[in-house]
């Protein structure tokens, strides 16, 4: 596994990055018994939405938000790695919907969305906040990047995110100015929705 070490107010912890190799077990059609991506976004997508897939690997999500936002819809890809936005590419070419599909190379301090400030109708970080070495600065760019009454769908694993640490992660996201509107349940994920006023 990737790893990078991170110091803050004296303490030094590992960040773990999903390596590439990874990705191709997480676009397992498989995976859909466990966590469909049509239900778990269609409540939140519609014809014509800008949605930002941040840590969208080789896009287990970002296709079917592709199809939800239509035509005249996009969806950001954001990820770390080269690897994983030029799988997705390729699987985007195949499924028809590339010209939909924009991709932006992520920096570890940085989703490099600047260019995006207020422009998304829905943001989705699934299995990802827990790889982010700053949460605050993290969602602060979220924050930045949603349009007024949009909405974030922030989803972390059960395995790697215990009860208490996620609601750290809702605290924090509470504080970069996104309210708390929904608890969706996600099998073997906690799920919390927000909205920025």
């Amino acid at each position: 596994m990737q790893g990078f070490r991170l110091k803050k107010e004296g303490k030094e912890r590992l960040s773990i990055i999903c390596p590439s190799w990874l990705g191709h077990l997480l676009v397992s059609p498989l995976r859909k018994w466990v966590q469909d991506p049509d239900k778990i976004l269609r409540p939140h997508l519609a014809e014509g939405m800008i949605a930002v897939d941040v840590g969208s690997g080789m896009g287990y999500f970002s296709l079917p938000m592709a199809d939800l936002v239509g035509e005249s819809g996009k969806v950001i890809c954001v990820d770390l790695q080269e690897k994983m936005l030029s799988s997705l590419k390729k699987r985007a070419e195949g499924a028809g919907v590339l010209k939909r599909i924009e991709m932006k190379r992520a920096e570890r301090n940085s989703l490099n969305l600047e260019d995006k400030a207020g422009m998304a109708d829905f943001v989705l970080a699934f299995a990802v906040v827990h790889e982010m070495p700053d949460p605050a600065r993290f969602f602060a760019d979220l924050a930045r990047l949603l349009r007024s009454r949009a909405r974030c769908l922030v989803a972390e694993p059960k395995g790697h995110v215990a009860g208490p640490a996620f609601e750290a992660t809702l605290a924090t996201a509470r504080q970069a100015g996104l309210n708390l509107v929904g608890r969706p349940v996600i099998r073997r994920c906690r799920a919390a929705v927000f909205q920025k006023e």
